[in-house]
């Protein structure tokens, strides 16, 4: 079993899963936060099937994640 950290952004039209340390990109999506989340589950599920456990492999480096703000000029 292994334990891999999802980002959710809220978004005006739904929610938006993506995990954290995988090999390529997986993304979820649904209407609430749990179906974003069901979502993301099961394409991570069907990421390993077809590329193995190394998609799973991110080193021994822990992830940490930073929210952060910035001012862009319009």
């Amino acid at each position: 079993m292994h334990t891999i950290k999802i980002i959710v952004e809220k978004h005006p039209e739904g929610y938006v899963a993506y995990p954290l340390g995988l090999k390529g990109i997986v993304v979820g999506e649904g209407d609430t936060y749990e179906a974003a989340l069901a979502d993301v589950n099961s394409a991570i599920q069907f990421h390993v099937e077809t590329f193995g456990s190394e998609a799973l492999d991110v080193g021994e480096t822990a992830l940490e994640v930073f929210v952060a703000e910035t001012s862009v000029a319009l």
